[in-house]
């Protein structure tokens, strides 16, 4: 595919990720269409010169026709990313959703479809520690909640479609940070870490994990955009920062920067699992799992308590994939970014949303 401006749609742009992306196409020239429900802010997507609203949902394939109609490369960001819900919200926002926009993104003409898909698609219940895993690791048998399991459907889907003349491809990218997260893993956890109700669950354990920044998804994104379809069609890949982290001490670092206590309370791992174990077995409710988030489920220990590292060595050779922004760098823009929107305070009160 040519590298030259092209019309794209990105979905789930009035969120984080989905956001940061339409910027970045417009940054490269594009011109850039953004999916929005009728429900969503767009007070700070108006404000976006050369930025076009169309109204629409997954749930509605007349909307969806419309949106991309011209269209070139669809970036589907969009996804239902909470931990609770039911298997029927899961499978309509996350797979019957992203099959009616690949269908409509088909039979529109577009050449290109990026699905922002998550190493969660490979999480099963009785995984460990994984360090430096890359795309030939097969999908489990089982999956460790209803998150993954329906992105896992929601991939396959899309790179089973690749044809040529409509490249799709997967991208993977693990524990995504940044400014203007109002709603993910950071905020939530700087928000329990500040109102002191994260313990240390580690075990006493060294956790090692695979970040990404805001920035290099974007950079990823657009770059699985402009690669040859023969090389990159109907293939996923993982994406991440240079840094591995250590998990723990990154939680700690943070709590100092935004003037908190970092966690010191530690809770065993049998008294651990027996908690995410009542938890479970009460969410299983249906009236609770569709409204609210447990207090502990075995997907959020598995992330905060499973050394999980992705090589991005496939996306390195086949599409050119380096990150951009490091650690430290995006430490400072996001520090720079809860100051300009009122400090920790504010940044804490996002997170409890």
């Amino acid at each position: 595919m040519a590298g030259g401006p092209v019309r794209v749609l990105v979905t789930g742009a009035s969120g984080f990720l989905g956001g940061h992306l339409a910027e970045g196409a417009l940054r490269a020239g594009h011109e850039v269409r953004a999916l929005v429900r009728p429900t969503s802010d767009v007070t700070r997507l108006r404000g976006i010169p050369g930025l076009t609203l169309a109204y629409g949902d997954l749930g509605d394939s007349e909307s969806l026709h419309r949106a991309v109609e011209g269209v070139d490369v669809v970036h589907h960001s969009a996804a239902r990313v909470v931990d609770f819900g039911t298997r029927a919200q899961f499978t309509a926002e996350n797979v019957e959703g992203t099959a009616r926009l690949l269908a409509a993104a088909r039979s529109a003409g577009s050449h290109r479809f990026v699905f922002i898909s998550s190493p969660s698609a490979l999480m099963g219940p009785d995984d460990g520690d994984r360090l430096g895993i890359d795309e030939d690791t097969p999908y489990p048998d089982r999956w460790l909640n209803l998150y993954s399991e329906t992105k896992a459907a929601a991939e396959q889907l899309v790179l089973s479609q690749n044809r040529p003349g409509f490249t799709t491809v997967a991208l993977r990218p693990r524990g995504i940070w940044g400014p203007r997260d109002h709603s993910g893993f950071l905020p939530r956890l700087v928000a329990r870490m500040l109102a002191g109700r994260l313990p240390d669950l580690s075990g006493g354990r060294r956790v090692l994990v695979s970040l990404c920044h805001c920035d290099n998804a974007v950079l990823a994104a657009l770059r699985a955009a402009e690669a040859p379809g023969m090389r990159i069609g109907g293939r996923a890949y993982f994406v991440a920062d240079r840094e591995q982290t250590d998990l723990w001490a990154f939680l700690t670092r943070l709590a100092e920067l935004f003037g908190g206590t970092p966690p010191t309370r530690r809770i065993p791992p049998p008294v651990r699992d027996a908690l995410v174990e009542v938890a479970e077995l009460l969410w299983r409710v249906p009236a609770l799992a569709a409204r609210r988030e447990a207090p502990l489920s075995r997907y959020s220990v598995a992330l905060l308590t499973r050394s999980a590292t992705y090589s991005t060595a496939a996306a390195e050779r086949d599409f050119g994939y380096l990150p951009m922004t490091d650690q430290e760098t995006g430490l400072r823009l996001l520090l720079e970014w809860v100051e300009s929107i009122g400090g920790a305070t504010e940044f804490v009160r996002l997170g409890r949303r």
